[in-house]
């Protein structure tokens, strides 16, 4: 291989490099801002589930207060 078409390689190479980290960085940014996303719709549905539980209590008894089934 000759000197040019070393650098050549080389220069596409780095092209190459620049570009992945450039995209790399860029997904990075992209993840940290779903992770904040994610921990806010966290809270909102925590917040929601708490709301809701104090607005109508469930119709369903817990087990001890049930009465027992009928004998026939």
């Amino acid at each position: 291989m000759s000197n040019r078409d070393l650098e050549a390689r080389l220069d596409e190479l780095e092209t190459r490099l620049a570009f992945q980290d450039d995209l790399i960085n860029t997904l990075s940014e992209q993840v940290a801002r779903q992770e904040l996303d994610i921990r806010e719709l966290w809270a909102a549905k925590q917040l929601l589930h708490k709301q809701l539980k104090e607005v109508s209590p469930s119709n369903i008894r817990r087990e001890e207060d049930e009465t027992p089934p009928p004998h026939y």
